[in-house]
């Protein structure tokens, strides 16, 4: 999962760029990247591993000139964290093309061999984004003549939806001519469109969350349609065209479960009240499940679960406290690369507060469980801070296939519910009860609001993957290539690289 953004402004681009990333850095934590242009400087980049803060410094930002660019912050999903993949990406043909991706293509190797072979582009990574950045750089080149028209773009995009398949949001920099902006055909991925009206003129922006736009005081028009691209030129000027094939809005539920902030909107579904409405269903099931149950009080494990966990509370009649104060400059256990540094990172995250747990019954929810590692930990932190029972409900249902749209769960092995039952995984973990969520208690609660959307994509729930190309074979290659040995074996390669050449060239600037 990554986090993008796009801006044509009418001021200077950089901080506006920096402060959106910033504002997404829950999306990734592996990498960050900024290119800007300008008729005067030409094209400016920055993009190294690290946080926002790391990555940029002053004299980063000084050099990132223009009032048009585009930012992107990274977790890998395949591989170590290699600064040769931090993005945007560039090809210099034609025109200079710079793109930010969001998610994953599930023909990545086909398409491959067909840049390579028939289209003679050349790779420099193993990045499915690489891919997708000459797939569109080819089909724009083919039909180009001169400056570039919003009708020729128009074009290329429609070829990359018919030659790509998976979940994707691109937002891209054509030089010297504007912002390209797109979604995939199923909308599985999240693109926000927005705009500023300034005294020269409007200024717009696309972002993978609304949350981005709202920190720089953007208005947010509407979510970027299912396979609809958007064009915006340097002088402003705005354009946009839905995709004359066949569209199926299924955005990824995941989203709402666990990636996207609560103060967003996507697909004009609130993230905050879809949470609430997950805890309200959640305490339904216990209410039908665990109609006896003694429990003394309700605590989250932050900070995801905490809007879940007061609705369950509260439905329930009992106690809602927090007991575990976690470390804020921690990342998100979830997308860390190894199941090692998984479970190490835990105790570094969380201190239970002793006096909530001791000689209590108590219930801790979570969003979700993925590999098992980080419950199982905090069930032991509970026990040890006194609990004579400990709970355990999750507000998703159990997580029991890969998911192969842009989200870190790609290992079918590494699911602590692949292949296990309630009871199976109850006793995995070291929880008196686990309670799970229903799926059609999950897309109920997220639904809610939103009539115009009938279906999600919930394959790492249920299996069943929209695209309707991920065969069993093509699992147990993703299997292969990005269980947690596969990463480590990876990233020790780079580390033994970047310490061969330390005197080498610096990614960006």
């Amino acid at each position: 999962m990554c986090g993008v953004v796009g801006i044509v402004s009418k001021s200077p681009v950089n901080q506006a760029l920096y402060d959106a990333l910033t504002v997404m850095q829950h999306r990734g934590q592996d990498a960050a990247g900024i290119v800007t242009w300008s008729e005067s400087d030409g094209l400016q980049q920055r993009r190294n591993n690290g946080l926002v803060r790391d990555v940029f410094h002053t004299r980063h930002m000084l050099r990132l000139k223009g009032k048009v660019g585009v930012g992107h912050v990274r977790y890998p999903t395949a591989g170590g964290a290699r600064s040769s993949e931090a993005q945007p990406f560039y090809v210099n043909s034609p025109y200079g093309i710079c793109l930010a991706h969001n998610g994953n293509l599930t023909n990545h190797e086909e398409l491959t061999e067909h840049l390579v072979r028939e289209d003679r582009r050349h790779l420099n990574t193993n990045s499915d984004s690489e891919v997708l950045l000459n797939v569109f750089a080819h089909e724009l080149h083919i039909r180009a003549n001169g400056s570039p028209t919003a009708e020729q773009v128009f074009g290329a995009v429609e070829a990359v939806h018919r030659r790509c398949t998976g979940g994707y949001a691109v937002v891209i920099m054509v030089v010297g001519f504007g912002i390209v902006a797109f979604r995939d055909p199923n909308g599985i991925r999240p693109l926000v469109l927005g705009k500023k009206t300034v005294a020269e003129g409007d200024e717009y922006m696309v972002a993978s969350e609304s949350v981005a736009l709202d920190s720089l005081q953007f208005e947010r028009l509407r979510d970027v349609r299912p396979g609809e691209a958007i064009v915006v030129e340097n002088n402003g000027t705005f354009h946009q065209q839905d995709y004359a094939g066949e569209t199926r809005h299924t955005p990824c539920i995941f989203e709402y479960v666990y990636f996207a902030r609560p103060d967003s909107i996507l697909d004009d579904l609130s993230v905050y009240k879809a949470r609430l409405r997950m805890g309200e269903e959640l305490a339904g099931k216990i209410v039908r499940d665990f109609r006896d149950h003694d429990i003394d009080v309700v605590i989250p494990i932050p900070d995801t679960s905490c809007t879940s966990a007061l609705q369950v509370a509260y439905h329930l009649g009992v106690k809602y406290r927090e007991g575990f104060i976690k470390n804020r400059y921690i990342g998100r256990t979830f997308i860390m690369p190894g199941q090692a540094e998984r479970a190490k990172s835990v105790r570094r995250k969380l201190n239970a507060i002793d006096l909530e747990f001791r000689n209590k019954n108590v219930l801790l929810v979570d969003d979700s469980i993925v590999r098992g590692t980080t419950s199982r930990q905090i069930i032991k932190l509970a026990r040890e801070a006194g609990a004579k029972k400990v709970y355990f409900a999750s507000a998703a249902p159990p997580v029991r296939c890969p998911n192969v749209y842009g989200i870190d769960m790609p290992a079918a092995s590494e699911l602590i519910a692949n292949g296990r039952s309630v009871e199976q995984i109850e006793k995995l973990i070291g929880a008196d009860r686990l309670i799970y969520q229903d799926l059609h208690g999950l897309i109920r609660s997220v639904r809610h609001d939103n009539s115009a959307i009938n279906e999600f994509d919930t394959s790492c729930f249920s299996g069943e993957y929209v695209t309707g190309d991920v065969t069993e074979e093509y699992l147990r290659e993703v299997e292969r290539r990005r269980n947690d040995a596969a990463k480590e074996k990876d990233a020790a390669r780079y580390r033994k690289y970047a310490g061969d050449n330390r005197s080498g060239a610096v990614v960006g600037m």
